[in-house]
């Protein structure tokens, strides 16, 4: 099963993150899939809203330092893997404090570590629309994603 939204502008994708990161829960581990300026950085800005992550930390895609850790209701694990080769340069790295640790891992660019991402895993891809408009697809276990749909849904989405 699949949740389809169309996301109009940037300020629209920040409010569907923000509406996923208050469903999410440590041990969450969120799959971002999109093309460069689709929206994956907007989302994690709003899902660490919704995280409860301050206002005063800039999220920023950690594209040079590949992890940024933000404190909130949960520890928001922040990973863009685009400049990995694989998910081997990841494991080399010690993925797995972050996967199964005690906080909530968004990774952007994450059909590049496709082998090691967990069924349990929140997907979200991208497709680009127009300068403003995106699809956003979310795809999950069937609880998840029924919890994730109600939310967007009383949010106007």
């Amino acid at each position: 099963m699949i949740k389809s939204i169309l996301s109009r502008n940037a300020g629209e994708t920040l409010r569907i993150g923000e509406i996923i990161g208050r469903c999410l829960t440590t041990g969450d581990i969120v799959a971002l899939i999109g093309d460069l300026g689709t929206g994956k950085t907007c989302l994690t800005q709003g899902m660490a809203r919704g995280l409860g992550v301050s206002d005063s930390y800039a999220v920023a895609s950690p594209t040079f330092t590949l992890i940024n850790e933000y404190p909130g209701r949960h520890v928001l694990y922040h990973l863009d893997v685009y400049r990995l080769t694989g998910s081997k340069d990841l494991e080399e790295m010690g993925y797995e404090e972050y996967f199964y640790g005690r906080g909530v891992s968004v990774i952007e660019w994450a059909e590049k570590i496709v082998d090691i991402i967990p069924e349990t895993a929140i997907t979200i891809s991208f497709t680009y629309l127009d300068e403003n408009s995106r699809r956003i697809e979310i795809s999950a276990p069937d609880k998840r994603l029924e919890e994730i749909s109600s939310a967007l849904s009383e949010g106007g989405f």
